[in-house]
C-alpha cells in the first residue's frame, strides 16, 4: 500500500502466475489439431459439460486494415483442451459446428458477443448458448460489483479474483495464429480458454445458492448473425431486474477541446508580462541597500580618497548596479579654463 497526498492507495496483490498444467483439478490432455478429419474425431470425444470458449486472428498491423478472419477455436472441457487452427484446415470441421450449435452445452467466455459475431462473418458459423463471464459475475457477486451491468470485467481479473491467479500477457497476444503454432502460442490459448472453464464452473457454483439468478441475465445465441436469448428464439438485450449498480459515479468536467487551448495559448503569448508588485518591492530595496553600501565604504579609512567621488547609478543597467564617474572626467555642461592666460599680454606680443 503506498500513500499520495489525497491518501492511501490500494495496490493490487502480485498473485502467482495462472498454467493448465498445474491447475487443472483433473489430469488434462491438449491437442493441437490442423487437420478437420481429427477435429471431428477429438470433438466426438469431449465429456459432457461446460466449455471454456476463445478465439484467436492474425493481428492486422496495418492502421485502418480490416481484421483477419478467425484462426483459431479454443475449447477447454473437464479433462481436454482442444486447439483447432480452422485457418490450417481445408474445410470448417461439421463436429465443432454441431458443438457450436449445440443449446445444451455452455460455452463460456469474456467479451463472447463479439467473438460469435465475428465468428459468424467469417465462416458462416452460429453459436448457440453462450455464457458472459462479466454479467455472469455482476450477476452472483452483485456486492463486488458495481457500475454499469454492461461494463465489461477482464479474463485475468476475475481470473485474480475468483480462483487466485493472474494471466501472463506480453507479445506472443499479437503474434501471427496462421503460422504452425509455437509451445509458446499454444500454452497461451489453452490458458485463456482453461481460465474461462475454471471461472464459470466457481461463478456457477455460487449462482446455484441465488434463486433470483437465471441464464437469461448472462446468456445468449448468435444466429445467424443476430443476437438471441440462450435458446435462440427471441431478441436478447443484457438485463438483470435484480442488479444493483450502485450510486451514480461523479460527473466528469469536460475536457478542453484543441481550439480552445489554442485560444489560450494565443492570449498567453499576446498578454506583456508585470512584474509584481512584490518583485518590484524586492529590487527597489536591493538597490537602496546596495546604494547605502557605497556610500559606506567612502566613511571607512580610505574616505579621504573616495569621498568626492560622486556615485550615481548606471542607465540602462539592473536595480542596484553603480557606476563611478572619475574626477578628472569633464561634464558636458563645463569649459576648459586657462588660468595663466593674461589678454593684456597677449594684446601687446600681437602689436610688436
Amino acid at each position: 500500500m503506498s500513500g499520495t497526498a489525497g491518501g492511501p492507495v490500494k495496490q493490487r496483490p502480485q498473485l502467482p502466475l495462472y498454467s493448465w498444467r498445474d491447475q487443472s483439478p483433473a489430469p488434462t490432455r491438449i491437442r493441437y489439431i490442423t487437420n478437420h478429419l481429427e477435429a471431428d474425431l477429438e470433438l466426438s470425444r469431449l465429456a459432457i459439460g461446460p466449455l471454456g470458449f476463445d478465439l484467436e486472428w492474425r493481428p492486422n498491423y496495418r492502421k485502418g486494415g480490416s481484421e483477419n478472419p478467425v484462426a483459431l477455436v479454443q475449447l477447454a472441457g473437464f479433462d481436454t483442451i482442444l486447439l483447432l487452427q480452422i485457418s490450417a484446415m481445408s474445410e470448417f470441421p461439421l463436429k465443432l459446428r454441431e458443438v457450436l450449435l449445440d443449446p445444451l452445452r455452455v460455452k463460456a467466455g469474456v467479451s463472447i458477443q463479439r467473438d460469435c459475431q465475428k465468428l459468424y462473418r467469417d465462416w458462416g458459423v452460429s453459436t448457440r448458448n453462450c455464457a458472459e463471464l462479466a454479467l455472469l459475475a455482476r450477476s452472483v457477486d452483485n456486492a463486488r460489483w458495481k457500475g454499469k451491468y454492461t461494463s465489461p470485467l477482464g479474463l485475468s481479473r476475475l481470473l485474480e479474483t475468483y480462483v487466485g491467479f493472474s494471466l501472463a500477457k506480453g507479445k506472443v497476444q499479437r503474434s501471427n495464429w496462421e503460422l504452425r503454432l509455437s509451445l509458446t502460442q499454444q500454452d497461451y490459448a489453452a490458458n485463456d480458454a482453461r481460465a474461462g472453464y475454471a471461472i464459470y464452473t466457481h461463478l456457477i457454483a455460487m449462482a446455484r445458492d441465488m434463486p433470483n439468478t437465471v441464464p437469461s441475465y448472462y446468456s445468449f445465441s448468435v444466429v445467424n448473425g443476430l443476437v438471441l436469448d440462450h435458446l435462440g428464439i427471441s431478441q436478447w438485450i443484457p438485463h438483470n431486474p435484480y442488479y444493483d449498480p450502485g450510486p451514480p459515479p461523479p460527473p466528469k468536467e469536460p475536457k478542453e477541446t484543441k481550439e480552445i487551448r489554442k485560444e489560450k495559448r494565443k492570449e498567453m503569448k499576446k498578454t506583456p508580462r508585470v512584474p509584481t508588485s512584490s518583485a518590484s518591492g524586492q529590487a527597489t530595496a536591493s538597490s537602496k541597500s546596495s546604494f547605502q553600501d557605497r556610500t559606506d565604504m567612502r566613511n571607512d579609512g580610505q574616505g579621504s580618497l573616495l569621498a568626492n567621488v560622486p556615485v550615481a547609478p548606471a542607465a540602462n543597467s539592473r536595480a542596484g548596479a553603480f557606476r563611478r564617474i572619475p574626477r578628472n572626467r569633464l561634464t558636458s555642461t563645463q569649459r576648459p579654463q586657462n588660468h595663466s592666460y593674461d589678454p593684456e599680454q597677449c594684446s601687446v606680443t600681437m602689436r610688436i
